[in-house]
């Protein structure tokens, strides 16, 4: 008799900027075997080539030409994770302060999402991924067999992402990205299109006060209890 081949999981993590998600979903993804998928990056790559061509985000038939002209690949590089943009590297470059303001725009855009989430669909159509963003349990992939909503409070979260970019150039005070969490936190919430917000069904964790190792063994007991009931 043949061993029943168990189909991997689909993990997503869902929640505001600064709720340590890509930390955690990295460790989880590792520790898995599983595909770590930085939806965010994909955002920010094309919004770095919004901004090298100089585009009117208003213009939507400017807009589709470049989409179909866009790929975007997540890599790993002597295992830490990429992205490709037409070939180019360009992980570097896309994790700036300015960038993630402007990809929170660019993700407004309908045509935008809809082509991130068909490229997101594709990469996750096999299972064996460790997703996070802002609509992946809700809108991605909404069948997904965890659903996680990891947050935290805004003063903790401005705190860690004004730590991450110290620095660079262009950074501002800590007050300063305290003020621009609270617009991003808003923008994405407030949108039309696939805002931010918690899955019905998704595990909620406050990340305020708590260590990474603590978040990522919670989120394990979880996934094992789906694993379980998989087999």
């Amino acid at each position: 008799m043949f061993a029943k081949q168990v189909r991997k999981l689909i993990v997503a993590i869902d929640g505001p900027a600064g709720a340590g998600k890509s930390t955690v979903a990295k460790r989880l993804a590792k520790e898995l075997g599983y595909t770590y998928m930085d939806t965010g990056a994909m955002y920010r790559a094309f919004a770095w080539r919004v901004m090298e061509q100089g585009m009117d985000l208003s213009d939507e038939r400017e807009l589709r030409r470049v989409l179909q002209q866009t790929n975007i690949e997540l890599v790993e590089h002597f295992g830490r994770p990429g992205v490709l943009l037409n070939g180019v590297d360009v992980t570097d470059r896309i994790r700036t302060p300015e960038l993630s303001q402007l990809a929170s725009r660019v993700s407004t855009s309908k045509i935008v999402r809809e082509r991130m989430v068909e490229l997101q669909r594709a990469i996750g159509s096999q299972g064996g991924v460790v997703a996070e963003g802002r609509d992946i349990g809700t809108v991605v992939f909404p069948d997904a067999e965890v659903k996680i909503y990891l947050d935290a409070s805004s003063q903790e979260r401005a705190r860690r992402r004004f730590e991450e970019f110290r620095g660079q150039a262009g950074q501002g005070t800590m007050e300063e990205t305290v003020s621009e969490m609270e617009e991003r936190d808003r923008r994405d919430k407030e949108r039309d299109i696939a805002p931010l917000r918690k899955a019905e069904d998704a595990l909620v964790i406050d990340s305020t006060d708590s260590a990474v190792d603590g978040v990522v063994e919670r989120i394990m007991q979880e996934i094992k209890k789906k694993m379980l009931a998989n087999q």
